[in-house]
């Protein structure tokens, strides 16, 4: 018998009774949709937090103080006052320094005329601007000169700039020239960043920048201490070592011998952000994993439909015995019936995923991206499913005496 004529044949049994095939179909529709929608959002989750990371700059390292000892109980990183400028200024002489930017951070009100936002200030130097990729939307980033004299200008992040004077697409109020207020403190808006996306107090969108010098004697009570550096490598190669030479030279400066009691942490962004997309690798294959329970169900539906339809059927396999159909003719239409069944339930339940993740992504809000590495297992599912599901009952059909089905009332 032709494989043609066999799909054929299994295209007429299916049709026959398209109420309980389009029943028996419906759960593996549901799984393949789910297998999916699911891994779209777990891909692309794995694709916003990768590039989100990126966007912070490239070939970043970034020292953060230590942790704080309170008796015997330790604080989080970045808790205690461990890292100084001349520390910073340490840093930028090794050799593999491209840039860096000491920063000095805080949460405060910022009041304009207009409105007021919560916001994280970050008082750093220009460098910041190309270490940390911050592009500017209008106006300037403060320069070094404003730096040294400790000017009070400040460049607003795209978020807090439409918080506190409207979107200038609307008709709010071009930022630029106009005042702000922190900690009774006026500044002057130079500039606003442009939008970079992302949400949450650490979002670079939330930010307010200002002059180093300024905030720290305006702002953090004339400190010494930076809350964070910035630093970028010449090239991605040189980040690792780097990172070690970093290490070593704050150990001898504070006066360290042990590594492990280091009061500093020297965090390398290529590590987040393997760790971060190995986690959202994770996260997808869970997913996959749930939505795979629903295609066990729906194949135990097609296994019970196809169990019954040889039943249904014993008479009609007995006469293709007695005509001279072998037991692997019999076997093949039935198993061709199961997986033309899947492999039909898996084109509708992609088709259906997709629109899904298109909806999700166009009205939620949500990031979801559909590979095709994805389609594949979803088709190499269904098509599994359909020949170990339809295995037993296609045996069952071959295995039918031809006299004794010719008698089957």
């Amino acid at each position: 018998m032709r494989v043609l004529d066999v799909i054929e044949e299994a295209f007429i049994a299916i049709s026959a009774n398209k109420v309980r095939s389009g029943l028996t179909v419906l759960g593996i529709v549901i799984g393949i949709a789910s297998v999916i929608a699911l891994t779209a959002l777990g891909q692309g989750s794995q694709t916003a937090i990768t590039e989100r990371i990126e966007a912070a700059g490239a070939n970043l390292l970034t020292v953060m103080p230590g942790a704080q000892r309170t008796g015997m109980v330790r604080g989080a990183f970045g808790s205690a006052q461990t890292l100084t400028t001349e520390d910073a200024e340490a840093i930028a002489q090794l050799g593999l320094v491209a840039a860096i930017a000491p920063q000095v951070t805080g949460r405060y009100q910022v009041v304009a005329s207009s409105g007021n936002a919560n916001a994280q200030v970050i008082a750093t130097t220009p460098a910041y601007a190309s270490v940390r990729n911050v592009n500017l939307a209008s106006g300037s980033f403060f320069s070094d000169q404003e730096v040294k004299q400790a000017s009070r200008v400040a460049v607003l992040g795209y978020q807090i700039a439409v918080s506190l004077f409207g979107d200038p697409a609307a008709g709010g109020v071009d930022p630029v020239g106009q005042t702000i207020r922190i900690k009774s403190t006026r500044f002057t808006v130079i500039g606003v960043a442009a939008q970079k996306g992302g949400a949450g107090p650490s979002s670079a969108d939330e930010a307010v920048y200002v002059p180093l010098t300024t905030g720290q004697r305006l702002l953090a009570g004339q400190t010494k201490y930076l809350s964070a550096i910035s630093v970028q490598a010449i090239d991605q190669k040189s980040t690792s070592q780097l990172q070690t030479d970093i290490t070593n030279l704050l150990l001898v400066r504070h006066g360290i011998s042990d590594p492990n009691a280091a009061d500093f942490m020297v965090m390398n962004q290529a590590d987040l952000a393997e760790t971060a997309a190995s986690t959202a690798r994770t996260l997808t294959l869970l997913l996959a994993a749930i939505a795979g329970i629903s295609l066990v169900v729906g194949g135990i539906g097609i296994m019970n439909m196809m169990l019954t339809t040889v039943t249904e059927r014993t008479r009609e396999i007995g006469l293709r015995k007695a005509i001279g159909a072998t037991r692997r003719d019999v076997s093949l239409q039935f198993l061709v019936e199961a997986v033309t069944l899947t492999f039909i339930s898996g084109v509708i339940g992609i088709a259906l995923g997709w629109g899904v993740s298109v909806a999700l992504s166009h009205f939620a809000g949500m990031t979801a991206v559909v590979t095709v590495q994805w389609v594949l297992v979803a088709f190499g599912l269904s098509a599994a499913i359909g020949v170990v599901f339809g295995f037993y009952p296609a045996r069952r059909a071959a295995g039918l005496n031809p006299v004794e089905a010719l008698r089957y009332e």
